[in-house]
């Protein structure tokens, strides 16, 4: 692994094509605050109308390097890339056609996400969002900011705040109107149940909302008495006394279920058998644990009963 000091940052741009990507980028290097005169290595993946003019910027150390083809995004390609640059950071616009998981397997080791930031034409999303669900949820899942620009008076932000929130409820939304005016979102997105309650109980319909939220804020929830319907799993590599239970969520379409999952500890020594359906009493315990690999929630089991599986077994966030 490299030493700390030397990890170089990525600042990741993600969209699609003329989405704004290229003018954000320009306009960051042509700002002294940002560009104080680190060699930078920016990273082309995606070649729209506009082009980048040096010129402008008030510092020349940058180096350009572009990547038309997916099959050269490799990790032996970016770190070759990057050693010839000799460059101490990388600014990336990223090809809205290419998956997050592509950029992650293609990191060089030295390297670390700084910031990411996702740019949104507004007037051609909602066509995006219909045909090509999945690249949206793809980079919505990642970024910290999404940018609606080329927003009109007469559209609805409250469309726009429920697609993003149906992926991510962390991404800070802005919405950049065609006047220049900004505004940051502030819709509020309450969750269907009292977070505040010592005890919680959810209902089928919010688990997908709650398993999200759980997992991104897990302190949220530690010490707390939760109630909710889920499928057990386990098998021989648990340790004792231990399974899983969560449910299958989709995020956007069937190709992306997958089995969601918390651990429960039961010491109880009626640990209800694999696949199946149960209604299960706990208080959240926040710590480390082995399948983990890391801290997460762990439930500690009070009460299990066998449960009929619910109306829609699959969780969505709708």
């Amino acid at each position: 692994m490299p030493d700390q000091n030397d990890v170089i940052p990525i600042y990741l741009f993600l969209g699609f094509l003329e989405s704004g990507k290229t003018k954000f980028i320009q306009e960051t290097l042509e700002d002294r605050r940002f560009n104080k005169g680190e060699k930078t290595l920016l990273l082309i993946c995606e070649e729209g109308i506009e082009e980048y003019d040096i010129s402008r910027m008030p510092k020349k150390n940058i180096v350009t390097h572009v990547i038309e083809d997916k099959e050269d995004f490799t990790m032996e390609n970016f770190t070759k890339i990057l050693k010839d640059s000799g460059a101490e950071r990388i600014v990336v616009e990223y090809n809205g056609m290419w998956t997050m998981d592509e950029f992650f397997k293609a990191m060089p080791d030295e390297t670390t996400i700084a910031q990411v930031m996702c740019f949104v034409d507004s007037t051609t999303f909602m066509n995006y969002n219909s045909n090509m669900r999945s690249l949206v949820v793809d980079k919505f899942n990642t970024t910290e900011m999404v940018v609606f620009n080329r927003f009109e008076k007469n559209f609805d932000p409250n469309e726009f705040h429920k697609i993003v929130r149906g992926v991510s409820r962390r991404a800070e939304i802005v919405y950049e109107y065609s006047d220049g005016q900004i505004a940051y979102d502030d819709i509020e997105d309450p969750l269907p149940f009292d977070v505040e309650a010592d005890e919680i109980t959810i209902e089928d319909k919010d688990f997908a909302l709650w398993y999200r939220d759980i997992m991104e804020e897990p302190f949220k929830y530690d010490g707390k008495i939760m109630t909710f319907k889920g499928l057990t799993a386990k098998n021989s590599k648990f340790p004792e006394n231990t399974y899983a239970v969560g449910r299958h969520i989709m995020t956007c379409c069937v190709e992306d279920i997958q089995y969601c999952w918390m651990v429960a500890q039961d010491e109880s020594g009626n640990e209800p058998p694999n696949k199946e359906w149960i209604t299960i009493t706990g208080k959240i315990s926040v710590q480390k644990h082995k399948l983990y690999k890391g801290k997460g929630p762990v439930l500690m089991v009070q009460k299990v009963e066998k449960a009929e599986a619910p109306e829609q077994p699959v969780a969505t966030f709708y």
